[in-house]
């Protein structure tokens, strides 16, 4: 399960989860070292099928359609970040805009890999095409701790 952030900060973050009560993570993030290599690159969600998804930012809705079959919606966000959310059945169309929030659409069941009855699998990336930089979706809500390593290999 993700971390909670203080309470005193939630009301003031731009982002929220986008299933309520805040979810189970049950598949985290993992960034492959090359852009081209197998990762994990968003986190899943534990949920049942036909639960509301939120869009979790204020923006506008980038795409909603199927992507390999499966239905997908993506919401630009004014910062430059794009959240996605899969697989979700829309009740948005291209270019609505979006609050912090609003509803999205429906999970459906079938995410492959899920270990559980359904997951919302959730990504975050700023960028598009090569230039795409993939980020971890907890990290927009303040739920990533940041550890700070030293940069000679032995410190004084």
């Amino acid at each position: 399960m993700c971390p909670t952030p203080p309470a005193g900060d939630a009301a003031s973050r731009p982002y929220s989860a986008p299933l309520s009560p805040r979810p189970t993570v049950v598949t985290g993030f993992d960034a492959p070292e090359k852009r081209w290599q197998p990762g994990h690159r968003g986190v899943d969600f534990a949920a049942v099928p036909g639960v509301t998804v939120s869009a979790a930012g204020a923006g506008r809705v980038r795409f909603a359609g199927r992507v390999a079959g499966r239905p997908v919606v993506s919401v630009q966000h004014p910062d430059g970040v794009i959240t996605t959310y899969e697989p979700v059945e829309a009740t948005v169309d291209e270019g609505d805009h979006v609050s912090r929030g609003e509803p999205i659409g429906t999970l459906d069941a079938g995410h492959p890999g899920c270990p559980v009855l359904a997951c919302l699998h959730w990504g975050a990336r700023r960028g598009v095409g090569r230039d795409a930089e993939y980020l971890n979706p907890l990290g927009l809500l303040g739920a990533v701790r940041v550890r700070l390593k030293p940069l000679e290999k032995d410190p004084p």
